[in-house]
């Protein structure tokens, strides 16, 4: 179901495979979504698949890819434009920029117990009640529920990576504002030290603290990320190898043909061939 509002839009469908076609999520895909997948299922987002060990939530850019493998018909796909919801909010945690959409560190699912995921799961059938109504105030009662995921979702993200105390608040907002520089800027800055440039501070802080969150180093990130855009480019664009190397500002199209292999263990044409 599909409400519109002016040019504000926001919406919820069945995310099984038995109800959903590859049309339905093309005439979605300049929407922002939350996706709730119950335990057991299995979703693939761009080049990865994913088996669901709890119940989770997803957020989804419009850039990722994401589709159904298996489910049992509790998954739930919400989804809106930027003008629904992303300019009423000037709370930068909860926004359309905060960490759940903007996360270069890791896919951002968020793994519920019971209880949280009881919680989201009546908020969500407060938002399929209220798609139902035709009522003055269903747009703004639809805006609070969603902003409410977001805001629990958030909460327990900070918890689960030992982020939710008040002194911590500084090195989330630090790691948002990585994370939203890695996004806008990877095709054209592809050293650690650009950003640390950007963020005022030295390398090997940088590195400091990203180890908060991941695993990885800032190299690795900003490479992924890299990675990431080239391999959406080869299997969703008819782009050649040599202008997709362009238009991530690599001059030298056989440098991006060995940096790509070398990551992935493939060369990009076979890549593509792949899809």
């Amino acid at each position: 179901m599909l409400k519109e509002f002016s040019y504000k839009q926001f919406g919820n469908l069945s995310f099984s495979q038995q109800c959903l076609d590859e049309s339905t999520l093309i005439k979605i895909d300049d929407h922002i979504k939350v996706l709730f997948l119950p335990k057991e299922t299995k979703v693939h987002v761009d080049f990865q698949e994913f088996q669901i060990e709890t119940d989770c939530l997803l957020f989804i850019n419009p850039k990722v890819i994401v589709k159904p493998v298996t489910g049992f018909g509790g998954e739930v796909l919400l989804h809106f434009n930027r003008d629904f919801y992303c300019i009423e909010i000037h709370d930068q945690e909860v926004a359309c920029d905060g960490i759940l959409y903007n996360n270069v560190f890791e896919i951002p699912f968020i793994k519920l117990d019971e209880s949280q995921s009881a919680d989201i799961q009546n908020i969500i059938n407060e938002i399929k009640s209220e798609m139902e109504d035709e009522d003055s105030n269903t747009e703004e009662m639809l805006r609070i529920l969603l902003k409410l995921i977001i805001l629990k979702s958030t909460r327990i993200w900070k918890q689960q990576h030992l982020l939710a105390e008040k002194d911590q608040q500084s090195d989330v907002q630090f790691l948002r504002k990585f994370s939203k520089l890695v996004e806008q800027h990877y095709k054209t800055h592809h050293t650690v030290a650009d950003y640390a440039e950007m963020l005022f501070i030295t390398p090997k802080n940088l590195g400091k603290k990203i180890g908060m969150v991941s695993k990885d180093t800032p190299n690795d990130i900003i490479k992924n990320r890299i990675i990431l855009e080239s391999k959406r480019l080869l299997a969703h664009t008819a782009l050649t190898v040599k202008e997709i190397a362009f238009s991530l500002n690599y001059d030298d199209d056989a440098y991006f043909i060995r940096f790509f292999t070398k990551n992935t263990g493939i060369s990009p044409l076979s890549f593509r061939k792949q899809f």
